[in-house]
């Protein structure tokens, strides 16, 4: 009896247990789907991840290895000018997208270049003469490095809320089929029994009302 929900054992409340055991399962059904869905596209997204963190950590690499041979060739003080110079204004922006009703975001990138880049557009913020040909390309693999960071750092936080509402979604989902609709069905059976009892009761009452005035 502990595990029976606590309601009068009447015809009225029958009814409107049935109702929200039914209302309950199909919630249920409803929750797997979503569960199931949001566990799809987890996967495919931790996948992407898995994949994409390869890629960076391998281009990370080359980037520094450029980036080694450019200052044992022109010495590291000589160098340090060309970062102090602000070439670009970058912004990023976060456009709302939403998987499977998890509200998440896409990282994007906003880049102003600034009026002084030398004439050499928005990459460069000095000359070309007067450097080595692995700085400049250690510089141009920092920039697309970081468009993957962005593009890994963007995967990384949808997978995170994924993960998070995937568990929300499992105790929700369990809630439902270990208690909720176990309860409700063992309430139904207990107030049918309940007025099925009272019936035979009310039945062999008249029975006996009926022998007595016969």
């Amino acid at each position: 009896m502990a595990n029976l929900l606590n309601v009068n054992p009447t015809r009225q409340e029958l009814l409107t247990l049935k109702k929200k055991l039914k209302f309950a399962q199909r919630g249920h059904k409803l929750l797997e789907d979503k569960r199931d869905g949001l566990m799809k596209e987890f996967m495919g997204i931790t996948r992407e991840v898995i994949k994409l963190r390869e890629k960076v950590e391998r281009e990370i690499q080359i980037t520094f290895k450029h980036f080694l041979f450019a200052s044992a060739l022109q010495g590291t003080e000589k160098i340090k000018p060309i970062f102090k110079t602000k070439t670009k204004d970058l912004n990023i922006r976060l456009v709302k997208k939403n998987i499977m009703g998890v509200a998440t975001f896409q990282f994007r990138q906003e880049i102003m270049p600034e009026e002084n880049n030398n004439g050499n557009g928005a990459h460069f913020s000095y000359s070309l003469i007067s450097t080595t040909h692995d700085l400049d390309i250690s510089i141009l693999a920092f920039q697309e490095v970081f468009n993957d960071l962005l593009k890994l750092a963007e995967l990384e936080h949808t997978a995170k809320l994924l993960s998070q509402e995937i568990e929300k979604t499992r105790r929700r989902v369990n809630a439902l089929e270990y208690v909720l609709i176990p309860r409700t069905q063992e309430t139904v059976k207990y107030i049918e029994s309940k007025i099925s009892e009272r019936e035979r009761g009310t039945i062999i009452a008249l029975m006996k009302l009926k022998k007595a005035m016969a």
